[in-house]
């Protein structure tokens, strides 16, 4: 809720203050959090983290979920590849399960093709072992990006 902890408006955007609070005052951060097997709560994403491929906004937050319906993951953040004529494209860093298998990167792929539009499909499967954090647990999807080239 607002208060002195938060701030007060975006100042002399009254369309931004209406999308970012709703009408008990409470502020919507867009940040998403994922409850690990002990109930710690772990921040996970933004909401607002968005692709544009071909000129389509794409929410990372929707092929994720649709990477984790898999049960091949333990977590996983999608990013976008820098490509030369539709802008970006999504890629996946993934942290396999203990039930991925071998073909993990074509099965994600595949699950992929079968739930989301094609331009929302990933077109890289990169395997990890953990995912660079910044403060508060966040995923450092910069960082992710920046070891990517472009296509």
């Amino acid at each position: 809720m607002r208060g002195v902890t938060l701030f007060k408006e975006y100042y002399g955007n009254p369309r931004a203050n209406a999308k970012a609070f709703d009408e008990d005052d409470w502020f919507d951060t867009g940040d998403r959090i994922r409850i690990d097997e002990h109930g710690w709560l772990y921040f996970s994403d933004r909401s607002k983290d968005m692709l544009k491929v071909g000129g389509e906004n794409v929410a990372a937050s929707e092929i994720e979920a649709v990477i984790m319906q898999t049960g091949l993951v333990e977590e996983c953040a999608v990013v976008g590849q820098r490509h030369h004529m539709l802008d970006e494209v999504p890629v996946a860093f993934v942290i396999p399960s203990a039930n991925a298998g071998a073909d993990l990167a074509e099965r994600i792929v595949s699950h992929c093709r079968e739930n989301l539009a094609d331009f929302k499909v990933v077109r890289a499967v990169h395997v990890v072992e953990d995912l660079p954090r910044s403060t508060l647990e966040k995923v450092a999807k910069q960082e992710l990006r920046a070891r990517l080239e472009s296509l």
